[in-house]
């Protein structure tokens, strides 16, 4: 586990998107499954700002880990997120956005979904597996959407899943745990201190937190684990810097 903490958000998206290009650098074609939030769309943000060429745009798919069941127009839509912060300003190839159809059947979306990463990703051991996955967690633990009342969906034996917001009970679909720890290379994007509480807890309680957070539960088939934090984030962990 490599954990880096910075300043501010933007040395956290500066230097997220360093590891990115040297990873995709390496690749004729790099797949990232991209996370929802706050912290996401000021990275998005940052990368439609830099020059033209600083990312080769053209070799990367790009994926997500978890939408919610709303049509791509809406406001909560992960996609239409990305797409209104990064897509939009952009030339990436239109064949090259994989988006989970939120308007349409969960159940059967969570399917069709897990059939595409079949088809369009190299697989391990029959998973399909990212170069990088790009996860967020929540104040309460989750990642994806994959909540703490329902962490059993982490074992699921399907690539893809159906999830309810532990709250709103709102329906989301979700990549699995097996597919998020096949990953490549593993990324938690984590910063607020509302979220410093579990950022602890799992960093240096794993065994205590597995029970109960399903962010505790990655742990990448690879051990290419990096977590970019900022200073409130990290604010209780103890002797790093």
């Amino acid at each position: 586990m490599d954990i880096q903490i910075f300043q501010t958000t933007d040395d956290l998206n500066r230097s997220f998107t360093e590891w990115l290009k040297e990873i995709t650098t390496k690749k004729e074609i790099m797949t990232i499954a991209l996370s929802g939030g706050s912290t996401p769309k000021s990275l998005f943000d940052y990368w439609a700002s830099l020059p033209s060429g600083e990312i080769e745009w053209a070799k990367i798919k790009f994926f997500w880990g978890d939408e919610r069941c709303v049509p791509p127009t809406d406001e909560e839509s992960n996609y239409n997120m990305t797409k209104k912060h990064l897509f939009d300003f952009v030339p990436i190839p239109p064949e090259h956005i994989f988006r989970i159809q939120g308007e349409n059947d969960p159940i059967a979306e969570a399917k069709r979904y897990g059939k595409t990463l079949s088809h369009e990703l190299e697989s391990m051991n029959g998973t399909p597996t990212f170069d990088i996955m790009m996860l967020g967690m929540g104040d309460d633990g989750h990642t994806a959407s994959i909540f703490p009342h329902q962490i059993d969906l982490w074992h699921s034996s399907n690539n893809c899943v159906t999830a309810a917001h532990p709250v709103s009970g709102q329906t989301r679909v979700s990549l699995s745990g097996k597919v998020i720890n096949s990953a490549r290379n593993v990324a938690f994007l984590v910063t607020g201190a509302n979220k410093a509480d579990k950022v602890k807890e799992i960093i240096d309680r794993p065994e205590q937190a597995e029970k109960k957070y399903p962010a505790a539960l990655v742990r990448p088939d690879s051990g290419n684990l990096v977590w970019f934090l900022d200073e409130e984030a990290a604010q209780e962990l103890t002797g790093r810097e």
